[in-house]
């Protein structure tokens, strides 16, 4: 490709008259002599096809409804399985609870055999952790709520 020099304007007086200058005589870069920058430290990784990205994505896909799902089980089991306890014990059972169950999809993660990168192991715990707690609190307290809404009196006789 043949390259061009830049055009080059003349040396202006002071700094008004560059503004003026400037926006009547724009430089004019050639395309050719425009380069994209190049990062100096290029990726270890070898590029991903869009076959294995896909399948990447559908199984981490499939793992945040799972999680989401089983969040929603656990949340709605917790209420049956800790009737019998009392108190602060009961709170504290049912998030170590809640704990062991996401522990158990990080298990069932692995056994996925997600091809991720290096950089992206991580996503094995953090996808949708955050709606699996959410999920798992507001299902336990609903469902505790409905079961136990005729069993305490208000208090209030009108």
């Amino acid at each position: 490709m043949a390259k061009f020099k830049k055009k080059k304007s003349e040396p202006t007086s002071g700094p008004e008259d560059s503004k003026k200058e400037s926006s009547e005589n724009p430089v004019d870069i050639p395309e050719t002599e425009k380069s994209e920058p190049t990062s100096e430290n290029p990726s270890s990784e070898p590029p991903v096809s869009v076959a294995e990205k896909s399948e990447k994505d559908r199984k981490l896909n499939k793992l945040f409804w799972m999680r989401v799902a089983l969040a929603v089980i656990a949340g709605t089991a917790a209420t049956f399985i800790f009737e019998d306890i009392e108190g602060e014990d009961r709170r504290w059972a049912s998030i170590a609870f809640m704990i062991m169950v996401f522990f158990g999809t990080i298990i069932v993660a692995k056994g996925m055999k997600m091809q991720l990168p290096s950089s992206d192991r991580k996503k094995i715990v953090t996808q949708a952790i955050g709606s699996y707690v959410f999920l798992y609190l507001f299902t336990w307290i609903v469902t505790y709520t409905l079961v136990h809404a005729g069993s305490v009196s208000s208090g209030i006789n009108i």
